[in-house]
């Protein structure tokens, strides 16, 4: 389809016309020779002097050109354009980060997979996040790994297989063998200080207690509420199991509980696969959807012919001039 970007600069086209009708001639002095015996030349010439001006004449392909012209320049000036189809674009309006526990107590082979079978806790929880990756297509994604220390994977992306293939890379104790939750949370903060959407949730995945932050989870979790940050937490591992290794349930649920998120305990893949279906459940996706037409201007074809056609009635007017000038000219006769 093709549509003008400027339509009301058509009513520009009657503006020659306006101008030849009311505004008055151009008038030119020209020199003169007057002889007294001029009267006397008319008479033997048979015409009858009168006072007047001379009007010059225009051929009519000239006149019919410039009107042309002036059509084409008006509609390129209106803008013309191609407008192609409608195209809308979906994007989530929500900015998600993992933050997943590799500390050493995740080396541990009690996480149960559906047919029965013990695996290390980290592979599990990879196998089930990598799942819960692959479906939040739209959403950007962080992924934060922490043990002794927090560590920003991969910042904000709308490339989730990178997230995946960045988790698929790493390995129990890569960031050392104790759990800093608090510091967790705190790059988390800082990782969605470059975000501009309303909707961030943080994920945070840990087997452990807190032995290592700087700062407490629940003070963290406090300055993440006043961001807009909602956290949900997951635990894994043995509830009963003592020091380090013994799964801090009820920071787990102070902090989720700080930032108006939930907690949630995962004892087998079922179970953690079930959890991820209740957090899209509790913080469903939010989408902005954005709908346009692409255009592609035309202005170049009117504005082209528009100049093509006045060096061709120029050099029309070239040639016909120099025609009758060579026609005029007298015929010498040979001696």
């Amino acid at each position: 389809m093709i549509s003008l970007a400027a339509p009301w600069l058509l009513a520009l086209l009657p503006l020659p016309l306006l101008v030849w009708r009311f505004t008055p001639p151009h008038r030119e002095r020209e020199s003169a020779l007057r002889f007294p015996f001029f009267r006397r030349t008319a008479a033997a010439a048979g015409a009858e002097p009168r006072a007047g001006a001379v009007v010059l004449s225009r051929p009519r392909i000239s006149a019919f050109t410039a009107a042309l012209c002036w059509t084409l320049v008006i509609l390129a000036l209106a803008r013309p354009e191609r407008v192609g189809a409608p195209i809308t674009i979906e994007t989530a309006a929500r900015d998600v980060v993992l933050a997943i526990d590799i500390s050493g107590s995740m080396d541990a082979r009690d996480f149960a997979t559906p047919d029965g079978a013990r695996i290390q806790r980290l592979a599990g929880v990879r196998q089930v996040v990598n799942g819960f990756v692959a479906g939040r297509e739209g959403d950007r994604m962080a992924l934060i790994v922490f043990g002794s220390a927090a560590y920003l994977q991969a910042p904000l992306t709308d490339d989730l297989a990178t997230i995946t293939a960045l988790l698929e890379r790493t390995e129990v104790g890569m960031a050392g063998p104790h759990t800093a939750l608090g510091d967790a949370i705190g790059l988390s903060i800082r990782t969605f200080e470059t975000s501009e959407i309303d909707q961030r949730l943080l994920i945070l995945l840990s087997d452990g207690s807190d032995t290592a932050s700087r700062m407490s989870p629940v003070n963290a979790a406090e300055i993440a509420a006043d961001r807009g940050v909602e956290i949900y937490t997951i635990g894994v591992g043995d509830p009963s199991a003592t020091g380090e290794n013994r799964v801090d349930i009820a920071t787990l649920r102070a902090v989720a509980e700080r930032t108006g998120g939930e907690y949630f305990f995962a004892e087998d893949a079922a179970s953690l696969e079930a959890v991820y279906d209740r957090i899209d459940e509790l913080a469903p996706r939010e989408t902005e959807t954005l709908s346009f037409r692409p255009r592609q201007s035309l202005s170049w074809v009117p504005m082209g012919l528009a100049a093509l056609l006045g060096l061709g009635a120029v050099l029309w007017l070239q040639l016909r001039t120099r025609r009758r000038h060579r026609a005029a000219r007298p015929v010498e006769e040979p001696a």
